[in-house]
């Protein structure tokens, strides 16, 4: 069966530029002796994090052994900012990851947080990105993993809020959250542009190749939340969806159903998932279905 790939499939820039530091902090370690300890995984890639475990590279939430000669890498998502202090007063030597979106975010929030406002953050509350966010703007904030949520939560009406979202949230979802802040308060309220614009394309052109597809397949880890939420645009759009990290992850029926559309099937990629992953699963496709 044919299938149409979309153009922005694959690495953003957060991610490539992430990666690039990871390489030359492993060649680093490597040269000098001392560990290589990232905070978290770098980019939500299971299986391209694998590769670099077993490469000797250290996986680690929370280091608390630090040794002399061990160098500590934040990730893509970056870290809170009281962790990212106590790691620099630990006095070991550290390489900065973090996505140059994300860090925009994190000084925009600092910012209307320093003015007197209050956050009302549109994120996934686990999410490491958003815990980073949050650690910018004071006690006062509160996420919410979806609009909805926002008629739940305790809003004073005298308060000056603004609103934020997490990088690779949707942009539809952001402005319904904008709507539901305005009714609970009577108000509009300040909005931040705090989505990355590659997350934004990417889901676009994902709608645009559900108008030619009966089915989509989303390549990506299945911790990564923009490529998540790939997944929940073309779902959202009447096209049945399967996410995957390999084509190891495609069940007979999911296989059954797509041959059954008889269309081409779509296939697109998160933002952190590598070039020969997607391929793999094209061939995989192109093949099987």
């Amino acid at each position: 069966m044919r299938v149409i790939r979309a153009e922005t499939a694959g690495f953003c820039l957060g991610v490539s530029l992430a990666l690039q530091r990871l390489e030359r902090e492993h060649a680093l370690s490597g040269k000098l002796g001392g560990r290589l300890i990232t905070l978290g995984p770098v980019i939500h890639n299971p299986l391209l994090m694998a590769h670099y475990t077993q490469s000797g590279v250290i996986c680690d939430d929370a280091p608390r052994d630090l040794r002399p000669g061990d160098r500590v890498l934040i990730r893509a998502h970056g870290i809170p900012r009281e962790v990212e202090a106590a790691l620099r007063e630990s006095g070991a030597t550290i390489a900065d990851a973090t996505c140059p979106k994300v860090k925009k975010a994190r000084s925009a929030i600092g910012r209307a947080h320093a003015a007197g406002s209050m956050l009302l953050l549109f994120g996934e509350p686990d999410h490491p990105e958003v815990r980073g966010l949050l650690s910018y703007a004071g006690p006062s904030a509160q996420v919410f993993a979806d609009p909805e949520e926002l008629r739940s939560l305790p809003l004073d009406p005298q308060a000056d809020y603004f609103l934020a979202a997490q990088t690779t949230q949707s942009r539809a979802q952001f402005s319904r959250a904008g709507q539901e802040a305005a009714r609970r308060l009577g108000r509009e309220i300040p909005a931040l542009d705090t989505i990355c614009d590659a997350t934004g394309a990417r889901q676009r052109e994902v709608s645009e190749l559900c108008a030619e597809v009966a089915s989509l397949v989303v390549v990506g880890g299945f911790n990564s939340g923009n490529t998540k939420r790939l997944a929940e645009t073309a779902a959202a759009a009447g096209v049945f969806a399967v996410h995957v990290e390999s084509p190891a992850d495609f069940r007979p029926e999911d296989l059954r159903r797509i041959r059954a559309s008889g269309s081409p099937v779509g296939l697109s990629a998160g933002a952190s998932t590598p070039v020969e992953q997607i391929d793999a699963v094209q061939t995989f496709l192109e093949a099987a279905v």
